[in-house]
């Protein structure tokens, strides 16, 4: 027995699903299409720009600005070397 949407109890219900189902621009039931391989480029592109992004962070420093950090660095260590109290334990 074939049925057709005429005989079926719930034929109204079933031509709105038709009409969703062959309407593109009603997308209640119909999933997007998507490239798998265009999805996978650009998530691979937006982790290589957020990696690029932190390695200028951390290595994008001139040589010059990194050896200034280093000698204030330096010397803040070596002031607070000469403010350190002895207490005579040999150590």
């Amino acid at each position: 027995m074939i049925l057709s949407p005429s005989t079926c109890k719930y034929d109204e219900d079933l031509l709105a699903l038709r009409d969703l189902l062959v309407d593109p621009k009603k997308k209640a039931f119909m999933a997007e299409i998507v490239n798998l391989r265009k999805v996978r480029k650009r998530t691979q592109r937006t982790k290589a720009a957020e990696r690029a992004a932190e390695n200028r962070v951390l290595y994008g420093t001139p040589k010059a600005q990194r050896a200034l950090v280093e000698a204030q660095k330096n010397k803040a260590d070596k002031a607070l070397d000469q403010h350190r109290l002895d207490t005579g334990d040999g150590e």
